[in-house]
This record gives C-alpha cells, structure tokens and sequence, in this order.
C-alpha cells in the first residue's frame, strides 16, 4: 500500500510538472519575438519593453506578481480616434435623428431639434457635463439591451467623416498591439474611460480583445422592470458617473480594486489616472499619446495642455504619434 501510495505521489508530480511546462511554453509562445513592431526604434518603445521586461523577471528586483499587472487605457483618443467628433457623440447624433419623428414634444426642444435638422453648431453652446447629460437623457425608458443594439449597429454601419471607414475601425494599431503585448504578459488590461460604459462593452472584446466586465466608463442610472413584455434593465436620465479627471482614481478603486502600474491617456481628463498610478511603491509607468500628426490624423492640442506641460515633471512618456508610430490605423 505504501508503494502503491508513493507512486501515486511521484506520478503526481511529474504530471504536475507536464502541465506548468506545458502552461509556461504556451504564455511563451504568445509573446511576440519582435514586440511593439508597429512602433518606430524609439525612447519610448524601448521604455515600454524594458519595463515590461523587468516587472514579468522573477529575478528581477522589480517583480510585479501577475495578480498585480493592471493595465489601464483611456479610449478617446488614447484607443481610437475622437476627431472632428467623439465617437461617442456620433454615436448620440445618430440616435437622436433616428427616433426625432417619434418623439413630437423634442420640437420644441433646441438641442434635439438641432441635431435632428443636421445643424451640429448647437454643440458648441453647452459645456461637456451639459452635453452628456443631455445626450444621454435621449435613452430614458429605453431597454438596455436594445441600446446596445443601436450602438453596435451604429459603430459598425456608420464611417468616419474623414477616414471613410466604420467607426469601429478607426482604433490605433500601435495600441492595440500593444494592449496585446501587455496581456501576452500576463498584465490584466482595463479602459477606463469617460465614454458610455454599455457602448464600449458592445465592441470591447471584437476590437481590443478586452472582456466588457474590463470596462469602466461613465454611467447612467438603471432601473429592474417587470411587466408583461418580460423582466429588463431599463435606462434612466440621470447619469450616475461622469467617469473624466479625479472620477477615474476613485472607479478603479471600485470597479477594479488594485493600483494600476501602467496607465496610458491622452488628455488632461487623464491627468489624475495617470497621476495615481505612479504614485504606488510598486514599479510603475504611464504614457500620454499626443496627436502631433496632420498628414496621416490630426494635430492638436486643445484639452490636453495641461498633461503635456506637467508630463517631464510627473515622470509621464510622451508618444509622439507622427515619430512613434509606424502606421497609425491598421492598413
């Protein structure tokens, strides 16, 4: 019995064994040879390696368990681009003229009577908060599953004023690959946006192979319905979190539990996430994309002044995306 019972044990271990080659090869393999090869040879590529490099060495005075690899990205901007218009906002747009016919007593409502006739210049009369609220107001009553719907459909039906091409299509492909280059690490990458939360989910997974419960965004309330069309989660008017600027430390915190080490924005609406994640005792880095590339996006600066003026002093990286990035959407 007691041979029996060692042999047991012994061919327990080497199955053991089988299994965590087998599991370390695989992670092995999905690490690419050539990392980040949308990117130019630049300080800031090399930055990004090496610190992944450091914080996945177990020999490493810098080991960051896996448990502790969070990753955290704005999306406008940062994920996909946010020119002449939000996503997001075209997103709304296209909702409100869809629906405007429907909905006799938006006449007499200014904003909604303006979009619905094609005159965009009512948007620069109300301040972002006021436009969110408004915006999304539009949804009240509406069954959350049917508002995923329309955005989905809208994302991937509606192109680009510019690029001609499906507003989900229009995500930057050095980041991208790179949120695969961290996961490949074994980094748990979150968007933390101040995009709807809903509308990001729809095409997380599809366009940045990040799972919807890894998104965080701003919200409206919810209310549980039960009649007699079934049991549903129905949209309200009041937005519940405006996730932007000091909002994102604190929805990490609750939706995700764990300081991020890496974190990469574009905006000043970024500042504090991006702020937050280096002030751990953890090895930790954050980049701050910055639109310098008329020919091939946009160049600007507006909303971002103060992230680029304070990003030396904080420790931020500063992608250029006309020296840093090789291609900027996917060919």
């Amino acid at each position: 019995m007691k041979k029996q019972f060692f042999f047991f044990i012994v061919i327990s271990v080497l199955l053991l064994s089988c299994q965590t080659a087998v599991e370390n090869k695989a992670v092995e393999a999905a690490i690419p040879e050539n990392p980040l090869s949308l990117w130019n040879d630049s300080e800031v590529k090399t930055a990004i390696v090496d610190f992944v490099e450091k914080v996945t060495d177990e020999n490493s005075a810098d080991f960051v368990p896996v448990k502790e690899r969070i990753a955290v990205f704005d999306n406008d901007g940062t994920l996909w681009n946010e020119k002449p218009l939000y996503i997001p906002v075209e997103i709304e747009l296209a909702y409100i003229k869809e629906v405007f016919p429907n909905n006799p007593e938006w006449k007499d409502d200014k904003m909604y009577s303006a979009i619905a006739n094609d005159n965009l210049d009512v948007l620069k009369e109300y301040s972002n908060a006021e436009l969110a609220t408004k915006l999304f107001a539009a949804h009240a009553g509406q069954k959350e599953e049917d508002y995923k719907a329309f955005v989905y459909n809208a994302l991937s039906t509606i192109n680009h004023r510019k690029y001609n091409r499906p507003l989900k299509e229009v995500t930057y492909s050095p980041m991208v690959e790179l949120v695969d280059y961290l996961q490949a690490n074994n980094f748990n990458v979150f968007i933390v946006t101040g995009g709807e939360i809903s509308s990001v989910r729809t095409v997380s997974e599809e366009i940045y192979n990040i799972p919807i419960e890894n998104v965080v965004g701003s919200s409206v309330g919810y209310k549980y319905i039960v009649d007699e069309s079934g049991k549903y989660i129905e949209r309200q008017a009041e937005i519940s979190s405006n996730n932007d600027k000091h909002v994102k430390p604190t929805n990490i915190e609750l939706h995700i539990g764990r300081k991020p080490i890496f974190a990469a924005g574009n905006s000043d609406g970024d500042y504090e996430m991006m702020e937050y994640t280096l002030s751990g005792d953890k090895p930790s880095m954050a980049i701050l994309v910055h639109h310098d590339d008329e020919e091939r996006e946009y160049s600007y600066m507006h909303g971002t002044e103060k992230a680029v003026q304070d990003a030396e002093k904080q420790g931020w990286y500063v992608i250029s995306m006309k020296k840093d990035f090789k291609e900027i959407f996917a060919e």
